[in-house]
């Protein structure tokens, strides 16, 4: 039983639902203190935060991430209990295996053996930690980091130990993530009898050539970091549950994921005047959008690349794929951020599993990092 496969265990057992904690926090707190970093849990609204920080001279060093998880699902549809991890052959199995306590727990067990070797270093080690990046993003990373702003704390190097790898561990590393922009649309229409169509107005009818003309739409084309725009519906609903009523509204949820190749303001300015060119009558919500960034390229990319190579004889690939992450919190702060972490082919699904052989690969890389930038 290594440091870091048991250290995963303990975190799986907290059943830290977002934005629950479930004590997370603690354990890993606790664990610090022996190595004499300065703790400061950060609660805002419903949501703990965690800021500790080993030394105090630039450059800081920091690698950030997340205790909360998303709801397990149907717990007659695991194979075990989410939250009882489970070592089953060459895997470990619970809620958070892979997105992300295995990649936390390799991150302090690299931090505590970073320390040990070399007590001298020059600049310092902080952990960024919430229970709020499954959840609205709001009370969590983006809080600390105003907080670290107003205290004049700076970031230089940031690792982010979300699951980015693909097949093995280092195979792709983030260097950037695409933004989101999500809303919620309503188009009116008439309720009535179905057999009685000319007295009533369709919503769905009315809505479906501007629905086909959103999907077909290319919003860019991209850039040399990022992949075109797309465009995605995710909920849609009419209809009063009757088959012989014609609805009286239809409501869409919709999402893009953007590059920086086009602009919040450049999307919603074009979806409303492909609704008004159908002469539709809609309401449209657009929620809180969250930013694409890109790092730049100096020397944590080149200390990540270099100790994936030394680790498992790689060359890695940098990407700017997936979701969104805390990432867009912390480099517009002028700092460079990374993500590196375990493999993600069952991030957020029943029977989440990390290979417990990754926990041993991904503490050295992150040691190496370290070695690399702060020696």
């Amino acid at each position: 039983m290594t440091q870091t496969l048991e250290l995963t265990q303990s975190l799986i057992r907290c059943a830290s639902v977002t934005p629950n904690d479930a004590g997370c926090q603690k354990i890993i707190s606790e664990r610090l203190k022996k190595l004499n970093f300065k703790l400061d849990p950060l609660r805002f609204g419903e949501v703990d935060n965690l800021w500790a920080r080993y030394g105090t001279e630039a450059p800081l060093f920091v690698f950030a991430g997340h205790t909360d998880v998303v709801p397990p699902g149907p717990l007659d549809a695991w194979q075990s209990p989410p939250f009882n991890p489970d070592i089953r052959g060459e895997f470990l199995y619970g809620r958070g295996a892979a997105d992300m306590k295995s990649g936390l727990a390799a991150m302090i067990v690299a931090a505590e053996n970073f320390i040990q070797k070399n007590p001298h270093f020059k600049g310092s080690i902080a952990l960024l930690i919430t229970s709020d990046e499954e959840g609205p993003s709001i009370n969590g990373t983006q809080k600390v980091i105003e907080w670290l702003t107003a205290q004049k704390i700076k970031i230089d190097y940031c690792v982010i130990g979300e699951a980015s790898s693909e097949k093995t561990v280092g195979d792709q590393i983030r260097v950037g993530r695409r933004g989101s922009l999500g809303a919620t649309l309503k188009i009116f229409g008439k309720q009535g009898h179905v057999a009685f169509p000319t007295r009533a107005a369709n919503p769905i009818h009315l809505a479906a050539a501007a629905i086909s003309d959103l999907t077909k739409e290319i919003w860019d084309n991209g850039n040399n970091s990022f992949p075109p725009t797309t465009f995605q519906i995710s909920n849609i609903h009419a209809g009063t549950g009757a088959l012989n009523v014609i609805p009286g509204l239809l409501e869409i949820e919709f999402n893009f994921r953007f590059s920086t190749a086009v602009t919040i303001n450049e999307l919603q300015t074009r979806v409303i005047k492909m609704l008004e060119k159908h002469g539709l009558e809609f309401d449209l919500q657009w929620r809180t959008p969250a930013l694409p960034f890109l790092t730049q390229q100096g020397k944590l990319v080149a200390a990540t690349q270099s100790a994936i190579k030394k680790m498992v004889n790689m060359e890695t690939q940098l990407s700017t794929g997936g979701g969104t992450s805390d990432g867009r919190f912390i480099a517009p702060t002028g700092a460079e951020v990374i993500e590196l972490g375990p493999c993600n082919a069952s991030v957020h699904q029943i029977n989440e599993h990390v290979h417990i052989q990754e926990l041993e690969t991904l503490t050295r890389i992150y040691e190496e990092i370290l070695t690399q930038v702060l020696k």
